[in-house]
């Protein structure tokens, strides 16, 4: 009977113990990295890893620069490149890119009074295309998507690039019914995924591309984005995540753009949605890269074999459009990083 008070009560005094480290042990160990040692400590192992590490990031961007600079351009005469989103703005002005550069169009977009789409395959053949297919369809139904892509195959033969660019977006607020912005997913998430799918069978056989329009929007996540934001981050971690499945038989190419000058940034755009209105447009409170040296350098982009391109250049964050000493101030900060996100998280996590 001793014997059993006397484990009963140490029993109760560790459950106490372990109770209040349990309710102290963040500000215990917060107090532990808030003293002056321990700061300098870190500091001086941080300069001390960057030290070690630059002279291989050098090496390893003065190789990746030099191997950039004879890196040959993809010949696009001849192949087959299929654009959804293709009666206006970027989606257009890719498909007169690809169209000086020899390539058989299939351009795609939603059939509605003010389209322009037979116009701009018009303009792509008088720019050198060999052929051009225009489609009327809605990216948001697999059904019309699987047409568009059939069609192309029967009508080329097979299929080299995939440029998934059809997309909308609005302004979210908390106060508008929440299921009025179920099209944004539709289109810019479904509407991508839906080509990729059956698309690519014939990417595999070609060794082909697929573009993806996302935003930059999906990474920086800026206020009213909402939904438009939320597709675009999706966009980017199912590519990201495809990457694994499909390389190096299919390269994925994420565009993550800035504000581009196109209709999709103006007030007269937005007013028809059902998101919040802009009084002006964006272009006249931001600045904004034009549509057509945009579309330039997406294109040239992906025939130089890119997987990411961020434009505009000021707000470029990913290494293939990086010169050789940003990149390597880039590398050097981001294993700083690195290394002190795991030292502060080796003190919460214990």
């Amino acid at each position: 009977m001793h014997h059993d008070n006397y484990f009963l009560q140490n029993e109760k005094e560790i459950i106490h113990c372990v109770c209040v480290a349990n309710r102290h042990s963040p500000t215990m160990f917060q107090a532990y990295f808030d003293n002056k040692f321990t700061n300098s400590l870190v500091y001086y192992v941080l300069l001390l890893l960057l030290l070690l590490v630059s002279p291989f990031l050098f090496i390893w961007e003065l190789i990746t620069t030099i191997r950039s600079r004879f890196q040959p351009i993809e010949n696009m005469s001849g192949k087959v490149v299929l654009i959804t989103g293709a009666s206006s703005g970027l989606g257009e002005l890719m498909a007169y890119e690809y169209a000086k550069r020899g390539a058989c169009l299939t351009i795609v977009a939603i059939k509605e009074p003010e389209s322009r789409l037979e116009k701009v395959a018009e303009r792509a053949c008088e720019l050198g295309s060999p052929d051009v297919l225009f489609i009327f369809a809605d990216v948001s139904k697999v059904d019309e998507c699987r047409m568009f892509v059939d069609d192309t195959i029967k009508r080329f033969g097979r299929l080299d690039h995939l440029v998934c660019n059809a997309g909308i977006a609005n302004l979210y607020s908390v106060n508008i019914d929440i299921t009025k912005f179920a099209p944004v997913m539709d289109i810019n998430f479904w509407g991508s995924l839906y080509p990729t799918h059956f698309a690519m069978p014939h990417l595999m056989r070609s060794n082909g591309k697929i573009v993806v329009n996302a935003s930059c929007a999906g990474i920086l996540n800026p206020p009213k984005g909402g939904f438009y934001n939320t597709s675009k981050a999706a966009l980017i971690s199912f590519y990201e995540s495809l990457r694994f499945e499909v390389s190096p038989r299919v390269t994925i190419v994420i565009l993550t753009l800035g504000f581009i000058d196109t209709n999709l940034i103006t007030a007269k755009y937005l007013a028809k949605g059902v998101g919040v209105p802009l009084r002006n447009d964006f272009s006249r409170l931001l600045p904004t890269m034009g549509a057509e040296p945009c579309a330039i350098a997406i294109v040239d982009g992906v025939c130089k074999g890119a997987t990411s391109i961020t434009e505009p250049s000021l707000g470029r964050i990913r290494r293939d459009r990086y010169t050789f000493a940003r990149r390597l101030i880039l590398d050097t900060i981001i294993v700083g990083e690195v290394v002190w996100s795991y030292l502060i998280g080796m003190d919460f996590q214990n």
